[in-house]
This record gives C-alpha cells, sequence and structure tokens, in this order.
C-alpha cells in the first residue's frame, strides 16, 4: 500500500512476530471486543426502549444496524486518515468519539436522538478504533498471524459475557440513562489502547539506507488504493462476504427478544448471550490455531466456507426451537460456527491482499459490507413485526449465510482451477516495492566497500519474497 505515511511497516523490516506485537495484540483483543460485543450488548435494553418511545422492534433493531454500519461503512474514510496520521492518533479520537456517544445518548428524548447518538456518534468511534487495530496486528505479526487473529477476535465474546450481563444489572439499578452513561465512561478505554500502538522502527542502518533511497526516488503517495479490485479473489470474498453479514448479526440480536417472547424472565434469557459469548470465546483461538497448521492454511478460504456453512446450518436447525433449551443448544452451536467466522473472515483477507494493501483493502471491504449490515436486523425485525414468528427470521438468516458460503467456496475453485493454467498472473510479493528500493539501496551502498554483498542481498530479498508468496492463498 502506497499510503502510510506515518506508521506504514518500514522498507524491509520483518514484522517481529511477538515483542511489543503481544501489546498490540492486548490493544486488539480490547478493542475487537468493544467493536462487535457493543451492538449485541445494547439489545438488552431494546425492552425499555420500546416501553419508553413506544416503538416497535424494527425500531429498535436500527440502533444495533446504525452502530454496525458506521463501524463497516466508514471503513474507506479510516483508511485514509490512518494513511495520513497514523494508527495511534486516529484509534485514541475515537475513543473519544465512541465514549462521547455513548453519555449523549444517556440523554436522548426520543429515538431519532438514540440514533444519531449511540449509532452514528459511538459507531463512528468504535470504527476508528477497530480497523486500525486490525492494520498494527497485520504489521506486527506474520508467522502467527492466524493465531494472533483468533485470539484478538476471541476479544468479541469475551466482551459479550460481560457487558450483556453488565447492561442487565445496570438497567436494574440506574435504568437505560444510566446503564448509556456507564457504558460510555468504559469506552473512554479505548483511548488507552489506541496509545499501545506503536509503531514499528526499523534498524539504524536499514532506517539510513531507506532515508538515502527515499532521497532518490519517492514514490506517489495513495492515500487509499483502488487496484485491489483488480484482484478476483478480492471481488469474491466481497461479494460473499457482503452476503454473509446480511444474516450473521441477526441471531444475537434476536435471540434474547426469542427467550423473552417464550415467556422466560429478563436475567434468564439474557444468559443465553453468556453462554453465545463463552462458547465463541473458546472457538476463535482453536480456529486460529487450526488455520496456522502448514497443510490448512493455504486452504483457509475453505475452512472459511465451511465456517459460513456450519452457520447458516446453525440457523436453520435452530429456527425449530420451542423451549429454552432448545435455544441453549442453539447458543452452543452458534458460538462455535460464529467463533470460527470472526477468526477466519480478516485473516482470509489478509492472505488474498497480502500486507502492501490491506489497510486499503479492509477499508473497501467494510463499506461494501456496510449497505448489507444496514439492511440486516432491520428487515428481520420488519418481518417479525409482521409475521411475529422468530422462526421466520431465523430461518431468512440462515438461508443467507448459507448461500454466502457457497458463493465463496464456489468462487474460489473456480478462480484456483484458471490460476493453476496461469500461475504466474497477479502473483503479488510480500516485499513491496519502496522495501525492494530499500534493499537494492543497502547492497549498492555495501558494494563498494565489499563485493560480495550483492549476491547476498539479492538472495536475501528473494527468500523473503517467496516465503511470504507461500503463505499466500492461491485465489
Amino acid at each position: 500500500m502506497g499510503g502510510a505515511v506515518v506508521d506504514d511497516g518500514p522498507p524491509g523490516v520483518k514484522a517481529p512476530d511477538g515483542g511489543w506485537g503481544w501489546a498490540v495484540l492486548a490493544g486488539g483483543f480490547v478493542i475487537t471486543g468493544f467493536s462487535y460485543a457493543f451492538p449485541k450488548a445494547v439489545s438488552v435494553f431494546f425492552k425499555e426502549l420500546i416501553r419508553e418511545f413506544d416503538v416497535g422492534y424494527s425500531d429498535t433493531a436500527w440502533i444495533s444496524s446504525i452502530l454496525l454500519a458506521m463501524l463497516y461503512g466508514t471503513g474507506p474514510l479510516c483508511s485514509v486518515l490512518v494513511n495520513r496520521f497514523g494508527c495511534r492518533p486516529v484509534m485514541m479520537v475515537g475513543g473519544l468519539f465512541a465514549s462521547l456517544g455513548m453519555i449523549l445518548a444517556s440523554f436522548a428524548t426520543s429515538i431519532i436522538h438514540i440514533y444519531l447518538c449511540t449509532g452514528v456518534i459511538t459507531g463512528l468511534g468504535l470504527a476508528l478504533n477497530f480497523q486500525p487495530s486490525l492494520i498494527m496486528l497485520n504489521r506486527y505479526f506474520s508467522e502467527r498471524r492466524p493465531l494472533a487473529n483468533g485470539l484478538a477476535a476471541a476479544g468479541s465474546p469475551v466482551a459479550l459475557c460481560c457487558l450483556s450481563p453488565l447492561g442487565q444489572i445496570l438497567q436494574y439499578k440506574y435504568g437505560w440513562r444510566g446503564g448509556f452513561l456507564i457504558l460510555g465512561g468504559i469506552l473512554l478505554n479505548c483511548c488507552a489502547c489506541g496509545a499501545l500502538m506503536r509503531p514499528l522502527l526499523p534498524p539504524k542502518k536499514l532506517e539510513e539506507s531507506a532515508v538515502v533511497a527515499a532521497e532518490v526516488k519517492k514514490p506517489k503517495k495513495k492515500l487509499l488504493d483502488f487496484s485491489v479490485f483488480k484482484d478476483r479473489g478480492f471481488l469474491i470474498y466481497t461479494l460473499a462476504a457482503s452476503i454473509m453479514v446480511l444474516g450473521l448479526f441477526v441471531p444475537p440480536v434476536f435471540v434474547v427478544s426469542y427467550a423473552k417472547g417464550l415467556g422466560y424472565e429478563d436475567t434468564k434469557s439474557a444468559l443465553l448471550l453468556t453462554i453465545l459469548g463463552f462458547v465463541d470465546m473458546f472457538a476463535r483461538p482453536a480456529s486460529g490455531l487450526i488455520a496456522g497448521l502448514k497443510w490448512v492454511r493455504p486452504r483457509t478460504v475453505y475452512l472459511f466456507s465451511f465456517a459460513m456453512l456450519f452457520n447458516g446450518i446453525t440457523d436453520l436447525v435452530g429456527s425449530q426451537a420451542k423451549d429454552y433449551n432448545g435455544l441453549v443448544v442453539f447458543c452452543i452451536f452458534f458460538g462455535m460456527s460464529y467463533g470460527m467466522v470472526g477468526a477466519l473472515q480478516f485473516e482470509v483477507l489478509m492472505t488474498i491482499v497480502g500486507t502492501e494493501k490491506f489497510s486499503s483493502a479492509i477499508g473497501l471491504v467494510l463499506l461494501m459490507e456496510a449497505f448489507a449490515v444496514l439492511l440486516g436486523p432491520p428487515g428481520a425485525g420488519r418481518l417479525l413485526d409482521t409475521t411475529h414468528q422468530y422462526m421466520h427470521v431465523f430461518l431468512l438468516a440462515g438461508c443467507e449465510v448459507t448461500l454466502s458460503a457457497i458463493v465463496i467456496a464456489l468462487g474460489n475453485f473456480l478462480c484456483l482451477s484458471r490460476r493453476k493454467e496461469h500461475p504466474e498472473a497477479k502473483m503479488e510479493m510480500a516485499v513491496t516495492a519502496t522495501e525492494e528500493e530499500g534493499l537494492n539501496c543497502v547492497v549498492e551502498g555495501e558494494e563498494d566497500e565489499e563485493g560480495e554483498e550483492e549476491p547476498r542481498g539479492k538472495q536475501m530479498g528473494e527468500n523473503s519474497a517467496q516465503k511470504a508468496g507461500d503463505e499466500r492463498i492461491v485465489m
């Protein structure tokens, strides 16, 4: 990616796969938890909001939908800001926005105010934290990246297990307004996580050579790289992911209301999200470990397709639940499949586009998915208002996720067959043009002193490129 001007990976610097990367991983763990758990955890307040503002299920579902739409739809904006100012300042400002939105929402006098404050402002703040945390994780980890992605993704179920019951407690003790106010204070922790995102620093010798290379030829910088749309694998991934998110977030948003509709008390109903999150918590790191295996990593896209198929079938079967025990079983299997999808979705994207273009690619993918996210939960809520049966909501979600699994598996299979005929077509290397210039500068600078340095330098660049190339999924 040619657009990073602040903390983009320095030319020729290998991802440390540890060290300060573990601190970055810890920050990403917390940010991922807030970003994905908040739209679900806020659903525990829906019953009170319906009573307070005299609205329907579809109206309250817009809160979670707008939150997710902002998280996804502001992807290109986040990419531009990260490429212009760097991950750390963008995340710290995002933390302030996330907190401010919830605090303002506690004073709301209509459901529209909730949309604007919780949905738009808090959603924007979480977006400014979520995407940069993934970018930094991609820069700090390479060999251990599947495991790192799985561990960071585990932040979502951990936060859900904490935030869902916490929301119920706050609602009972302080009402929904007091709950929103306290949650706004908790979101200030995003600023602390942003402070952990320290840019990678190159070795002194390499840094000097990179400066010389930049003086000789300074590449034109891009704030958003649209060339990823030329990658067939990226297009297939984007289409499948957009279909998937239509139904992926629907069951967690409605499962609590499903239990309440069957006549179970609020606390017992909210426990379903805790069960779902507990299973999800272990499924994500386990999926990261499996995806990191040598014989699995080149086929991660198919593992991702299986995870989506598993999730879709779980929704279809879960739609037939008639009592609390049936919903518990549904939450267990949904947690497993949902955890697999959460751990693999960005690992697959990183593998498809590579480190160079990931910052721009994730922003564009999230933008494409935003339209589906915006329609998913409200559409399900409208269906519920019409039919008054949760079965139809879960059936629709299951069909959408199952279709996405078929799209990515079939598309990848056809594309893979074609790429085998032309193995050299569109093959990208992890060593970027800027990195090659930095390495060549080192070689040329040392050639005058030691004549044998050039072959070794070239070999180093070739080995690095070959190693990265082996980790890519051929799309």
